[in-house]
């Protein structure tokens, strides 16, 4: 997994819950334009303000976060990697 990109869905779950970067940004102690470069996969987010996400867009951290090799392909909770062996 070394070198993965990490993907994120911080914008479909802002907008499932319509908020602004700015009303993510507040709760979790981090500025709009944080969330802005997160949400851009420029900067990859610390533990602590990435489980603060989850749990103002209550969602778990595999439904936020997930290394790009490993985004899932289908409901059969099959992974690109894993279909690869």
């Amino acid at each position: 997994m070394s070198g993965s990109i990490l993907k994120n869905t911080i914008k479909v779950q802002r907008a499932k819950q319509n908020l602004i970067q700015q009303q993510l940004a507040a709760p979790v102690c981090v500025t709009r334009k944080t969330i802005n470069t997160v949400v851009k996969g420029k900067y990859v987010q610390s533990t602590v303000p990435a489980l603060k996400m989850t749990m103002v867009l209550n969602v778990r951290v595999e439904e936020l976060f997930v290394p790009e090799d490993e985004i899932r392909t289908g409901d059969e909770g099959t992974t690109e990697e894993n279909d690869s062996n």
